[in-house]
């Protein structure tokens, strides 16, 4: 009876042993797990803090710079064949305007910290050296708006072709990077220049005004409604939208650029919105209609 008693105690130890070992290779197995970069926490006040990510986007930059055409220099605004950069949606400082400036840095801001290097008759060829010289002010956001003037040519055969214009657009982003690695870039689409000349066309006044030279290869002959005069407008119509494709492209491939999400192309304007000289361009009440599209792309918070 006591043989039997030792041997049951002993065979208690040896389950007590192994229930202790199954136990400690469970716990060792945990512990091994988060070792070696499991989901769960690691201890309470080890290891080191990694640095919250920069946003992608800042939606408050301290400084702007516009590079661009005459729509940017806001011609015929204010008088006829004339620069008038006060009243720019990109860096004015009219109030009746509110630029994109104005609004993001104020009054006195946009003063001191914001600057235009937009040329009338600018095409995507000249914009590598307009950043240039705006990347040498350091601004935190550069606003663009250029391609009309390569669509606005004395012909459709001389409007700039696409794969030249995609190259000189690469080129400027990448000279901007190149000499502002963290700057942001707003990207303004082209208007719809067929809309605008069917809404200029009812007037005698621009309808001479474009005869002086004013986008030729859509405004030419304002009142044909023939084959070939259709065809023109279409194929610079069509030029357009594939300049358009490309700014959104060529955007697209960098984390701190942004389009208007092609808001100006689809911007209807009206009488109001043009000048009241050459019934193309934007009026003043038209750069503030693009004020206000640029600032609403540049301060929208994306996820």
């Amino acid at each position: 009876m006591g043989q039997r008693t030792d041997q049951g105690t002993r065979g208690g130890r040896r389950r007590a042993r192994a229930v202790l070992a199954v136990l400690t290779a469970a716990v060792l197995g945990v512990a091994g797990c988060d070792a070696a970069g499991g989901d769960s926490p690691g201890p309470s006040g080890t290891g080191s803090k990694q640095p919250k990510p920069a946003p992608a986007w800042d939606t408050s930059p301290a400084s702007v710079a516009a590079v661009g055409d005459s729509i940017t220099r806001g011609f015929d605004a204010c008088t006829v064949l004339s620069d008038c950069p006060e009243v720019s949606w990109a860096t004015g400082s009219s109030a009746e305007v509110d630029s994109l400036a104005v609004r993001l840095l104020g009054e006195a801001g946009a003063a001191e910290r914001s600057w235009n290097y937009a040329v009338t008759g600018a095409r995507m060829a000249d914009l590598p050296g307009q950043v240039t010289r705006a990347a040498a002010r350091r601004p935190e956001l550069v606003a663009v708006m250029i391609g009309a003037n390569d669509a606005c040519r004395a012909t459709t055969a001389a409007m700039t072709p696409v794969a030249d214009f995609r190259a000189r657009f690469e080129e400027a982003m990448a000279t901007l990077r190149r000499e502002l690695p963290k700057a942001q870039v707003y990207v303004a689409s082209i208007p719809d220049l067929k809309r605008l000349w069917s809404q200029g066309r009812t007037n005698p006044l621009g309808k001479q005004v474009w005869k002086l030279g004013i986008c030729p290869s859509m405004l030419g002959d304002a009142d044909a409604l023939d084959s070939a005069a259709t065809l023109r407008r279409n194929t610079v119509q069509d030029r357009v939208e594939d300049y358009n494709r490309v700014l959104r492209e060529v955007c697209a491939k960098d984390r701190k650029c942004r389009t208007d999400g092609g808001a100006v192309h689809e911007y209807r304007f009206g009488t109001d919105q043009l000048s009241r000289w050459d019934w193309f361009h934007p009026s003043v009440d038209g750069q503030a209609r693009l004020a206000e599209i640029a600032y609403r792309a540049v301060t929208t918070k994306h996820s």
